[in-house]
């Protein structure tokens, strides 16, 4: 890493940019080489003038700032993009993430620990804005639990949407012709392959994932 720290600003707010520029000038040790207003500018000065942290805005006109950051950190592995953003819902910081990003931080962030994000990601750190790392980690247990279906053997997915039809294990054992100890053991392992705590969790599962056929 030089001795300064080489940023690209990347937002369609000409506001939004000349305040990230205004802040980072006092910091000696960050350079600001460029700005850009959309997704395709970004790529282009990330090739041309390869900076080592890329501040992303996400939504931007035509095309996206994680669809930015997915071609950054593919072709340009040595530079790390921090998305910069109003945005906390789950699917987008998941996108993000996925994306390349070494960092997602919330525009509402005090200059000093945006600086420091700079510096942990330039260092070759990732970091993730506190207030958001709980609903990542959300994000990627149900989608955990949501692939968890392979783990069910044919008959207990049957078994399963008839659990999603609302019947009872008596009802259940006599469709399928078996006992009603078989049912509960079948229900049983179900609720613990899907990690969920009750027929209701299991049941919304199952119309979650079509199987209430």
């Amino acid at each position: 890493m030089s001795s300064k720290i080489k940023v690209l600003l990347v937002d369609d707010s000409e506001v939004v940019r000349q305040g990230l520029r205004s802040i980072l000038s006092f910091y000696p040790e960050i350079e600001v080489i460029g700005e850009a207003e959309n997704a395709d500018k970004a790529i282009q000065l990330t090739k041309s003038d390869r900076p080592e942290v890329v501040l992303m805005d996400i939504r931007m006109p035509q095309k996206s700032g994680i669809e930015a950051c997915r071609e950054i950190s593919a072709k340009y592995p040595a530079t790390s993009v921090i998305m910069l953003t109003s945005y906390d819902d789950d699917e987008t910081i998941y996108e993000a993430i996925m994306a390349g990003a070494s960092g997602y931080i919330l525009k509402e962030i005090s200059s000093k620990d945006l600086v420091k994000a700079i510096r942990q990601v330039a260092g070759g750190k990732s970091l993730i804005d506190p207030a958001i790392t709980a609903k990542l980690l959300n994000k990627i247990r149900n989608l955990r639990k949501e692939n968890k279906i392979n783990e069910l053997t044919e008959q207990e997915k049957n078994v399963l949407g008839l659990i999603a039809k609302g019947m009872t294990n008596k009802e259940i054992a006599k469709m399928m012709v078996l006992s009603e100890k078989t049912v509960r053991n079948y229900v049983s392992q179900i609720l613990a392959k899907l990690e969920v705590n009750n027929r209701a969790e299991a049941a919304a599962y199952a119309v979650r994932n079509h199987l209430d056929y």
